[in-house]
């Protein structure tokens, strides 16, 4: 992204492509489910436009849609595996549409309330702080693979908000993000916000 205007380190966050619970708006955390065919294809797109940059380290989710995803878009062969990176833990609403859970849970917010019996937003902000440390140690370009939820909740930690702002943004699959800093390292901004693959 125009490294002579903008000389200081890039995060680029990678949503992994579609699979069949992400089309059907199921929650989809821990359980390792994988890219259907749309996923695979667009994850595919994804390589013409990821090879436009350069990235001194790769890092994926353990989960095998962020890895394929990261495998297809052309960038596996170096990628180190991230347990910060890994889909929140939604516990006992896993496999269920947020529809399904506000009849068990009226006004639900998963970034204010969390999951029974999984992760609550302060334990993935934890996770999404860790993940950025080791980014912000490192100063240069990452591109990083994982899930949607995730990735909303280290931009939000990127920006210095609390959890609960994580909601505020979107992360299609087979979207693209990326994060910098404007005019100093104590300037954290978004330079790129859910770019979504188009279909054929």
């Amino acid at each position: 992204m125009q490294s002579e205007l903008n000389p200081f380190p890039k995060l680029f966050l990678v949503r992994h492509g579609a699979t069949d619970w992400s089309d059907s708006r199921q929650h989809t955390g821990l359980t390792d489910i994988a890219l259907n065919a749309k996923g695979e294809l667009s994850a595919m797109r994804l390589k013409d436009r990821l090879a436009l940059e350069r990235f001194e380290n790769v890092f994926t989710s353990p989960l095998v849609r962020a890895k394929r995803t990261c495998e297809l878009a052309g960038l596996s062969d170096n990628a180190e595996v991230r347990r910060e990176l890994v889909e929140w833990d939604y516990g006992s609403y896993e496999g269920l549409t947020t529809a399904e859970i506000q009849k068990l849970q009226p006004d639900w917010n998963l970034f204010l309330h969390g999951a029974p019996n999984g992760e609550s937003p302060d334990q993935v902000a934890s996770r999404a702080d860790l993940f950025l440390l080791m980014v912000r140690a490192h100063q240069c370009n990452i591109v990083a693979f994982s899930s949607g939820h995730m990735i909303r909740m280290v931009v939000a930690r990127w920006l210095n908000l609390p959890p609960e702002a994580g909601q505020y943004f979107l992360s299609s699959t087979a979207s693209l993000s990326v994060l910098g800093y404007e005019h100093g390292l104590g300037e954290p901004t978004i330079l790129l916000l859910n770019e979504a693959q188009k279909s054929a």
